[in-house]
Order: C-alpha cells, then sequence, then structure tokens
C-alpha cells in the first residue's frame, strides 16, 4: 500500500528561526519533539548524515540533511516499511514559514494494516504535537486540540510503545 501523509503548519516567523527547531532534533535542546508525551526521538549521534535511530517500534537511518532546510529519514524497522519520513522547513513569505512533515513509503503485506491500524493515528497525533510544539516554541499560540478516542485507547493499550524514554541512550536494533 502506498502512503503518502502530510502534516503542516505555517509559522509567524523567518525560515531560519524554524529551520533552528529542525537542527535541535534528537539532542538534548529538542524544542521540536514532543518527547513529553511520545517515545523520545533518539539518534545515536548528533543529526547528520549516517546517524542512526528511532522512536518507539519506528527506526531510521538519516539519509539527507540540509541544515536549517531539511531532514530525510530512510525507514529501517519495521521492515515492511520501505520508504522514508522527512522534516522541511519552507519559506512562505519574508515573515512566514510553511514546516512541514512528509512520510512516504510502501507499507507490505500485513504492515498495511498495522500502519491503517494503529500506526497512522497515532503518527498523526503525535505530528501535531510536534507542530503544536514548534509554534509554541516560535512565540506562537496553538489551537486546542484532543486526541481522538481511538488514539487514547491505543495510548492505553501500548503503554510500553508510547512511554518517553528522553533520558535513555539510543541502542542500535538490528533492522530485522
Amino acid at each position: 500500500m502506498k502512503v503518502h501523509n502530510v502534516h503542516e503548519r505555517r509559522l509567524s516567523v523567518p525560515s531560519p528561526q524554524a529551520g533552528a527547531l529542525l537542527d535541535g532534533l534528537a539532542s538534548s535542546a529538542d524544542r521540536l519533539w514532543p518527547g513529553d508525551r511520545w517515545p523520545a526521538i533518539r539518534l545515536d549521534r548528533p543529526i547528520e548524515v549516517g546517524a542512526v535511530g528511532g522512536h518507539g517500534p519506528i527506526g531510521y537511518v538519516v539519509d539527507g540533511y540540509e541544515p536549517g532546510r531539511s531532514v530525510r529519514f530512510r525507514f529501517l524497522y519495521p521492515r515492511r516499511f520501505v520508504g522514508h519520513h522527512r522534516f522541511e522547513v519552507l519559506p512562505a513569505a519574508p515573515s512566514h514559514t510553511l514546516l512541514r512533515h512528509v512520510v512516504e513509503m510502501d507499507a507490505r503485506g500485513p504492515a498495511a494494516l498495522v500502519w491503517l491500524l494503529a500506526i497512522r493515528p497515532l503518527h498523526d497525533a503525535l505530528l501535531e504535537d510536534a507542530l503544536d510544539n514548534a509554534e509554541r516554541a516560535l512565540g506562537g499560540v496553538p489551537a486546542p486540540r484532543r486526541w481522538s478516542w481511538w488514539v487514547r485507547l491505543l495510548r492505553r493499550g501500548f503503554r510500553w510503545l508510547v512511554r518517553p524514554r528522553r533520558g535513555e541512550p539510543f541502542t542500535r536494533r538490528s533492522p530485522s
């Protein structure tokens, strides 16, 4: 199953300010990732091409990075997720920026059902929380938002999956 999933937020700051959020991703100064409510994003080194990491049950390697502009992650696992996800900072006007996250992948075999029933709703909620963090970090006030009943149920059922682990170092996992 082809997956093309996009989340974006228009921010009232010039793109270099929004780009700084990308550059801090997975660091101790990360202001973008909602690691207080979701599995922390962890990398085996600072963000650069070749850095390996993930969040929760999703593993990836950085295969593209333009500081302040974009970072792209190629999926390592689940192994039936073939593709990538990326963050992009796009100038929208002299004093506005579009922060975008895109997933482009093939979810093969049973992974398609897992994506549809569990990972997509959790992913969508996580990304909206990340975009809310970006907005707050840059002086904005995001609209109030509540997770759907399905996301709340999945989170209750999979506490091991969503437990925040910001302080734990990344442990490399084989891409099986």
